[in-house]
This record gives structure tokens, sequence and C-alpha cells, in this order.
């Protein structure tokens, strides 16, 4: 029988629901529900699944173990019990990168990382029988989570942060992360048949995010994994396999409206060149506008954005004016809906208007609302092509 692991997927708190769903979609068995973390399981291919076609999480770990420990004799031992050496080769280069720790006995994130080491350290001399590891070989990033004197180590399996499409070579100001843009389009009714449009689309990441969406291109089809070279755990040929099915799954005969604005002519050809990268530059019609000048033809369309929230005094006294004016734009769309994601509390009374739904969601350590107006939906009857 297949060997069956279980995967942890940290998260944007807030969005545990979108993230379940796609781990409910790629076929695989949900085991807990955290703040922030599904764990959930499946067997070998699942590792390089996930990596490839989940939007919405941060990064994929294979959970090694979990034990409870309230001294650091008991994180040692714990941690000792593991078989790592059916996961870590002789020449494993192996360092806890995070330790995280809440409401718990150990709160030392350093000492917690030292320990997991040494540990780890003597389990491999008693299987390899050797003092001193070279650790010249291929990486394995480790991390730690302890809730509740809960300990839960876990290997890191994608390396750099999924949020890292690859397409986005150059950033505008406060970029909106691709897995938190992502996770907010899933929210929404929003679909390939329907306009969309980012009038502060800054680097285009909400544009470029709904386009993947859209053909259903996988968000992790244009980069590398930390695992991909861990032929002891994920044979190649299953990376390969899940590549290939990604491929196979894009629509490359999907017509779009998605539309990005921005005031900088200089992050609009930014915006075009990340799309470019992407491979959904012919989906995306960008521009350099106003948000006072927003207007379109189409009905029942959808405005999704990160607005400007103020990180500066003299930006803060401009919000107000701001926010007025995106109200009034929205106000001339009137069967469209507007979903916007900003720290800024008062975003609801320049508007002029209450959000039909608010979602509190942390961007980072930033406290944002995910702000949800909805318009009327379209008539049955009426053709998607025609909205």
């Amino acid at each position: 029988m297949e060997n069956m692991y279980e995967l942890i997927a940290p998260c944007h708190f807030g969005l545990e629901s979108v993230l379940k769903r796609e781990i409910l979609d790629l076929g695989y068995e949900i085991v807990t529900v955290e703040d922030g973390r599904i764990t959930f399981r499946g067997d070998v291919t699942a590792i390089a699944r996930a990596n490839i076609f989940i939007r919405t999480a941060e990064r994929i770990l294979l959970k090694m173990g979990s034990f409870r420990a309230t001294d650091f004799d008991e994180l040692f031992e714990g941690t000792k019990a593991i078989p790592w050496e059916e996961f870590l080769p002789r020449d494993a280069k192996f360092w806890v990168t995070k330790a995280t720790t809440n409401k718990s006995a150990l709160f030392s994130a350093s000492a917690i990382q030292s320990i997991v080491k040494k540990a780890i350290v003597e389990r491999m001399k008693q299987t390899y029988r050797v003092e001193r590891f070279e650790e010249d070989g291929d990486e394995y990033p480790i991390r730690v989570f302890i809730f509740k004197d809960q300990v839960s180590i876990g290997l890191d399996t994608s390396g750099t942060s999924l949020h890292k499409r690859g397409y986005r070579t150059l950033v505008g100001k406060a970029p909106i992360s691709e897995t938190l843009a992502a996770a907010l389009l899933m929210l929404t009714p929003w679909n390939k048949d329907r306009v969309l449009v980012d009038p502060f689309c800054g680097s285009g990441t909400f544009p470029i995010e709904a386009a993947m969406i859209g053909a259903n291109i996988a968000p992790g089809m244009m980069r590398e994994f930390t695992a991909d070279c861990w032929g002891k755990v994920v044979p190649k040929k299953v990376w390969y396999n899940a590549y290939d099915e990604a491929e196979d799954m894009i629509r490359r005969d999907v017509q779009m409206n998605i539309q990005g604005y921005d005031l900088d002519p200089e992050i609009v050809k930014c915006a075009m060149a990340n799309a470019k990268a992407a491979g959904v530059g012919d989906y995306i019609h960008f521009q350099a506008r106003d948000v006072k000048d927003l207007r379109h033809p189409k009905h029942y369309g959808f405005i999704i954005t990160n607005p400007p929230y103020g990180e500066r005094l003299e930006e803060k006294e401009a919000l107000p004016a701001l926010y007025k004016t995106i109200g009034e734009s929205f106000a001339n769309l009137p069967d469209w809906s507007m979903y916007l994601i900003t720290s800024y509390e008062d975003a609801e009374k320049y508007i002029g208007r209450k959000a039909d739904r608010n979602r509190k969601i942390y961007n980072g350590m930033i406290k944002s609302y995910f702000y949800q107006f909805m318009g009327p939906k379209p008539p049955k009857n009426k053709e998607p092509k025609e909205q």
C-alpha cells in the first residue's frame, strides 16, 4: 500500500475556508483546520500536486511528527524519536528555518531551533554511524510549531514561499501577495465570463491571478521547489507527472475581460511585463487611468482592488477624498459588485455605503478588512458573454 503522509499548509489568518476548498478539490482528506493552517492527508503525489496547484497556501510542509513538550528534554527526546533517516540522506543540509510558539512553556525560538537541530543530529549519528555531517547535499529546511505545548515538526517541501510564483519580477509600492490576491478572488462569485476591473492594480497581482484562475494555469508551474531534489522522498517521476497534469489542464482558448488601471504609467508598464511573464498578457488590458474616470459599458461586472490605506501621515490626510471618489465611481456602475481590502477603518463612511459583508483578514501583521459590496445577480437568461 502507498505510504500516506500528513501535510501542513499554512495560510493567511481568516482564509482557511478557501484553502480547505482547494485541498478537497484536489482530492485529499482534511485532518485538522486551525487558525492559519490546515493539515491534510495524501500519498507522495500530494507533495508535488499541492505545491504546483494550490493557490492560497504559503508553503507545504511534510509533517514529521507531533508530541507534547513542556521542557527542552521532552523536546529533544520527542524530536530524536522521529525516524529522520527515512527522509534525510547522509549528506543532507538540514536546519530549523523557523520556530513559532504560542501559549506554551517553551517560548525561546532560538533555543527551540538549537535543541531540535541537536536532536536530529543525534538520531542521524546512530543511523549513519558518523560523528560529523558535512551537510553539503540537498537542502531540507525544517519548521517547528508549538501551540499549548503540542509540538509539530515539518520538512518544508516548498522552500521559497508559494506566493512567489515566478512572474512578479517588478513590484510597485505596497504590493498585495499573490496567495492573498488569489484567496480574495476565490471568496467572490467572479468567474472568467464576467468583467473584472482593478482600478489600483499596481504591479498587476489581482488581474494576473484572476487570469491564471480563468485560464486554469497552475500557480506553481513556473518555479522550483525544495523537494524537487528529495529523491529519497519524492521520485522525479512524481514531479514530471504533476507538471504534465498542470500543462494538460490549461484552457488555451479562453476569452476574458480583465482590466487593470493605475495612475502611474511606469507601474502600468511593470504590470504588463509581469502579466506577460505569467503567460496571461493577452487576457488583460492595462491602462494609466484615475479611479475617478472609472466607467464601463458592460453590466454585472466586478471591481476587486487593494486601494491605498495611508502608510504616512500626508497620505492619511488624502484618504477621505480618495475613498469618496471610489464610492462615486462605484455608484456609476449600479449593477456591479465591489470587493476591496484595506486597513482604513473609515472606508465605508467615505465610500458612502455599508458593505454587505466585511471579513477581517491579516495581511502580514496588518489588520485589514475585506469589504464586500454586492450588486444584483444577472438574470438567468442573460448569456455570460453579453455581461
